[in-house]
């Protein structure tokens, strides 16, 4: 049985979409072209059942078109220069600050390719995000993490990512 349902929109600044464009194109074009001609070279060297650098590129090309089209995917349902409304209700491209076990916890809820290396990111898919969506200011959420304990976690704030 297929999954059908459509990949949730994910909020990109311009900065971030023009960055995730250029590696689509480069990967789609140079990067298709390079590893094809790796193939074929390590083809030349004869027999493919004992040829490690074939199989080492075919392996690369298959991540790389994994990647192609998980790139393509998010660029198509992306939400450019967009930022979410500055509601105070948590949902993805938020930087969501909440209290866990006392300490402060600031982090960007949503897809990892919005943001650069500055901020932690939690999918809004995660036990986490998910018991915090649609939550604001001063609610508690409640989870069931990994390891099998249910934590709960209160909402100091809510404000959308400005990258």
């Amino acid at each position: 049985m297929s999954d059908t349902t459509t990949p949730a929109a994910s909020y990109l600044t311009q900065e971030a979409y023009d960055r995730l464009k250029g590696e689509l194109e480069h990967l789609s074009g140079e990067g298709r072209t390079e590893i094809s001609k790796r193939i074929e070279a390590a083809r030349e060297e004869g027999d493919l059942r004992e040829n490690g650098g074939y199989h080492a590129a075919k392996e690369e090309q298959g991540k790389m078109e994994a990647r192609i089209r998980q790139l393509t995917q998010l660029l198509e349902n992306a939400i450019v220069g967009e930022t979410p409304p500055d509601d105070g209700i948590v949902e993805p491209g938020m930087v969501v600050t909440i209290d866990m076990f006392g300490d402060e916890m600031r982090f960007l809820l949503g897809s990892r390719e919005i943001s650069g290396e500055d901020i932690d990111v939690y999918s809004e898919k995660s036990p986490l995000g998910e018991a915090i969506m649609g939550k604001k200011a001063g609610d508690d959420a409640t989870y069931t993490a990994p390891n099998g304990k249910e934590i709960t976690v209160k909402i100091l704030q809510a404000k959308p990512y400005q990258g």
